[in-house]
């Protein structure tokens, strides 16, 4: 039970995402201009007739994310009190105070009128805070928790490949925000060449911000093939790496896909949006490549854990493994 609700947290998480998105998207950020009341009323009561145009956007996602919060608070709670390793109760902590990190983050972007850091920092947060959430999910299922030998791989050079694929995957997302954040999506205005070049041909901090985005892009890709490459190489029999080093392909197919198509529609909404939201699932299922391929290198004792689990909680439920 605590592995679904873990899951269904980890979903209210990247709708979240996509939220956060829409506002940048379509330049809502300021739409409703106080915090943490909406203009004076208290957010949970502020009239929907009111919910127009940007301040939907806005209202919307305040709303999502004081419902994540809560279902945070839950989360941590559950885990403080059901899940007998100390980690992962320090993990569930450490959940909650990323959510309520970010809402304060949230907060001060809009007092203090968008700044480009401030935004940053928020758009990079809710990537922590989300692979936080799919970690927690990861290890509340059941064959981490039994310690399967399916998934006890021991094998350095993936555990290199992988760990370095998700900090190239959250670096280049970062620079995604800059760029996003500082008005920079449409600095290089044509895709694939670059001011009709295949290198810009006049340069401003804008453009190259864009620029480190673009090459940001194609450093990640080759590290998601070289991954993906050592899984179906190495460990071709092994399902729960087979199953997301696939996913991660076509994730990040898709990803440069909606990342060119967002330079060409002149950054359409719905395209920019689910370049945001993509990205997110890019790190998360590199994510869990990597924690996957560590896991020989977690601590042992799993069998004094699954005798304490029938009196501390219900956490070894039948569920569906995540990704």
């Amino acid at each position: 039970m605590l592995h679904r609700f873990a899951t269904f947290v980890a979903g209210c998480t990247i709708l979240l995402v996509l939220a956060g998105s829409l506002v940048t998207s379509t330049a809502s950020g300021l739409s409703v201009p106080d915090w943490p009341t909406t203009y004076g009323w208290n957010m949970f009561t502020f009239p929907p007739q009111h919910w127009v145009g940007g301040i939907l956007y806005e209202h919307s996602h305040r709303l999502i994310a004081s419902t994540v919060g809560f279902l945070t608070i839950i989360l941590a709670a559950w885990l403080w009190r059901a899940d007998p390793r100390r980690w992962m109760k320090w993990l569930g902590l450490a959940a909650l105070g990323a959510v309520v990190a970010q809402g304060v983050l949230g907060g001060i972007t809009v007092l203090f009128f968008l700044p480009a850091a401030i935004s940053t920092a928020h758009a990079g947060l809710a990537e922590i805070f989300f692979c936080i959430t799919v970690a927690i999910t990861l290890f509340t299922s059941p064959g981490w928790i039994r310690g399967d030998s399916a998934v006890r791989v021991d094998d350095r050079v993936l555990r290199n490949i992988a760990t370095a694929t998700t900090i190239l995957i959250f670096a280049q997302i970062l620079i995604g925000a800059t760029m996003r954040h500082t008005g920079a999506g449409l600095a290089i205005p044509d895709f694939p060449l670059m001011f009709g070049h295949l290198m810009p041909t006049h340069w401003d901090p804008k453009i190259a911000i864009h620029f480190a985005h673009r090459v940001g892009a194609l450093v990640v890709a080759l590290a998601v093939i070289a991954t993906s490459a050592h899984v179906f190489y190495h460990h071709r029999g092994r399902r729960e790496l087979t199953r997301p080093a696939a996913l991660i392909l076509g994730l990040v197919g898709l990803q440069v896909t909606l990342g060119a198509l967002t330079v060409l529609s002149r950054r359409d909404v719905s395209i920019n949006s689910a370049h945001v939201v993509v990205g997110a699932l890019v790190l998360a299922t590199s994510l869990v490549i990597t924690l996957r391929s560590w896991r020989a290198r977690f601590p042992q004792g799993v069998g004094s854990l699954l005798q304490n689990l029938p009196a501390r909680g219900q956490i070894l439920q039948k569920a569906p493994d995540p990704i």
